[in-house]
């Protein structure tokens, strides 16, 4: 009644994993590699801090900084005020 086609052990299982293939290269390139550029971009951003540098934090406060410690930084943000923050929680280097 119904005639059905033979298909090579081999070529059936590749015919079935194709697609889970491209699924994890299209993953690889469109989420994987740009966050870990973005991340190795951070890292080098955050190593070359450096004193008087005008930075702002995660939380949006604009600042200079005084001083560089191996976890956190202190940043002056008015006249007599100082705050320690941790280095992730700055967010860029102003221009």
């Amino acid at each position: 009644m119904f005639l059905q086609a033979e298909v090579p052990a081999g070529q059936g299982l590749l015919s079935l994993l194709l697609p889970f293939v491209i699924v994890a290269i299209v993953f690889y390139f469109m989420l994987l590699r740009p966050q870990q550029k973005q991340q190795k971009q951070r890292k080098e951003m955050l190593d070359a801090l450096k004193r008087g540098d005008q930075v702002v934090t995660v939380g949006g406060i604009y600042g200079e900084l005084l001083a560089l410690k191996e976890d956190y930084v202190t940043v002056k943000i008015a006249d007599k005020v100082e705050i320690k923050v941790s280095r992730s929680g700055i967010s860029h280097v102003v221009k």
